[in-house]
């Protein structure tokens, strides 16, 4: 019986067609083993997603790790000859912690892998893999390229202090202008440094077109010697690149990827599908002199290619932009100014019981949501853009770009207590909080321990009946704080409203959006 391949899942379907590309091209099949000895792990943490794995002890005594990661075990054995070139290709599971369930999830990845003499044309021949890899999902799909190389040199051009470059780096990969400006003079940058810094996220587009602007911004030979890596790899790849894009303020797992460095979308699902790059100094570790290049396709993100119908089906010809707007005075405050920018509703949300109303000619739709669940929407698609506090923004921590600080709303959040506070610091402090994410992050920067009770509501009355020391919360005017007896402490975090974007939405409609918040900014301006 003849096997049609439309009967299969559009996970399925990749499996079979991206088996025979890399058996095509002479990658052959690397079998892993379910566990390895967590000792591997442990000494190359710093390589890994995330440091948190599942362990046992084996009947042997040994132990034991569900294996998190795949590159790690082919590195270990691979071991190519001087001049050798090993070529791999995986289809396996691997076990990591997840952000939303607080649990671990098991992930189906699919990648390949190219180990040792590593030179230019093996480099093109995984990217041109990538490409090869992305078309056969028959759906539309873009690859962006960077390089490692450009943004360090440009770090180190401007002498950023190595203290610094993280939340840097974080915040250049968030594309927050308006934070990376403020942190780059707070890390010591003249104005001209930072704006070089900023400079980065305009960096983006066509390959080619975006690296010769890119050539202007040069201030290293590092820099220079990385876009003359790109150029040969355009080069080297031809035809087969059309329509790849140039991210030059993609810097993520830097700890990882030391050069070239790739991700692949899909249209219709919310993350990357595909990740890879070059990390010579993992495979140095175990092979002195190699190098490698790799990517892995998520496999697990293309079922949700299954749920879409109508109009955001891939390939349609309308295409919408999706917005949410969080219910109460903030809402309100974002539609107005979304309408003044030339993008109201053919009917008022506040007159209708409908969930979702729409524009047509601008070719956007507006939901209404709870506050915390805008950035929610946004991370997983449901929404391309969306309005958001920044508290809640920071508290989820989703994985979305922050665009744009409209101003709205504005206030801070405060540590806070009674007025005659002294902190004892020979115990933890007890702090009472309904942001527990943010709490955490502000007082483990600080290096003080903590208990923290969450609470939901009235957190003012906690330090009142002694149930904490103080409180993390958002002040505006302080009036509340001051009839309880209550003082700020401590100011962290300004709070305003936030113009947030989903990842992938923003690779497929970069024009629309780019168009909208331009049109927000002008009327913002007036």
């Amino acid at each position: 019986m003849e096997i049609q391949l439309q009967n299969f899942t559009p996970a399925e379907q990749a499996t079979f067609r991206l088996r025979a590309l890399y058996e095509q091209a002479g990658y052959r099949k690397y079998r892993c083993s379910r566990f390895e000895e967590y000792a591997l792990y442990q000494e190359y943490r710093r390589f890994l997603p995330d440091a948190q794995v599942v362990t046992f002890t084996d009947l042997d005594g040994k132990l034991r790790a569900i294996k998190p990661d795949v590159t790690l075990s082919i590195a270990k054995t691979a071991q190519p000859a001087p001049g050798e070139c090993k070529r791999f290709y995986y289809n396996e599971e691997v076990c990591r912690p997840s952000r939303e369930s607080h649990t671990f999830q098991t992930i189906h990845q699919m990648g390949l892998e190219c180990m040792g003499a590593v030179d230019a044309a093996a480099q093109a021949e995984v990217v041109r893999l990538a490409l090869q890899s992305l078309a056969a999902l028959e759906v539309p799909t873009v690859l962006e390229v960077s390089h490692m190389g450009f943004v360090t040199g440009l770090l180190d051009a401007l002498k950023v202090p190595e203290e610094s470059r993280g939340r840097l780096l974080e915040l250049l990969n968030e594309k927050n202008a308006h934070e990376l400006d403020a942190a780059a003079r707070a890390a010591g940058l003249t104005e001209e440094g930072a704006e070089a810094l900023c400079g980065l996220l305009q960096l983006h587009g066509p390959l080619g077109a975006t690296l010769t602007a890119a050539r202007n911004c040069c201030r290293s030979d590092a820099q220079r010697a990385a876009l003359e890596e790109l150029q040969a790899l355009q080069n080297r790849l031809g035809e087969d690149g059309r329509g790849t894009m140039l991210d030059l303020s993609m810097a993520d797992e830097m700890e990882y990827y030391n050069g070239l460095v790739f991700t692949g979308y899909v249209a219709g699902v919310p993350r990357a599908v595909l990740k890879g790059g070059r990390y010579d100094y993992l495979m140095q570790r175990f092979t002195p002199g190699a190098n490698a290049i790799g990517f892995a396709i998520y496999l697990d993100e293309l079922e949700r290619l299954t749920a879409q119908s109508g109009e955001d089906r891939p390939g349609s010809e309308k295409v919408w932009l999706n917005i949410a707007l969080p219910k109460g005075r903030l809402g309100d405050k974002a539609y107005k100014l979304l309408a003044e920018a030339g993008y109201r509703a053919n009917e008022d949300y506040n007159d209708t019981r409908k969930l979702v109303v729409e524009n047509p000619e601008a070719g956007v739709r507006y939901f209404l949501v709870k506050p915390s669940d805008v950035a929610i929407y946004v991370e997983h698609g449901a929404a391309d853009i969306g309005i958001v506090g920044k508290d809640i923004l920071a508290e989820s921590d989703a994985d979305v770009y922050e665009l744009l600080d409209t101003g709205m709303g504005k206030c801070r959040m405060c540590v806070a207590g009674p007025k005659d506070f002294a902190d004892d610091e020979s115990r933890a402090l007890r702090v009472a909080t309904k942001f527990v994410n943010i709490a955490r992050d502000h007082y483990e920067r600080c290096g003080r321990d903590i208990d923290i009770i969450k609470l939901n509501g009235s957190i003012e009355l906690a330090p009142i009946l002694g149930l904490s020391d103080v409180i993390v919360d958002i002040v505006e005017t302080g009036t509340t704080l001051r009839e309880n007896n209550l003082a700020v402490i401590e100011e962290f975090m300004p709070i305003s409203a936030r113009f947030i974007a989903n990842k992938a939405s923003y690779k497929f409609k970069y024009q629309q959006m780019s168009t909208l918040l331009n049109k927000m900014k002008e009327a913002l301006a007036q």
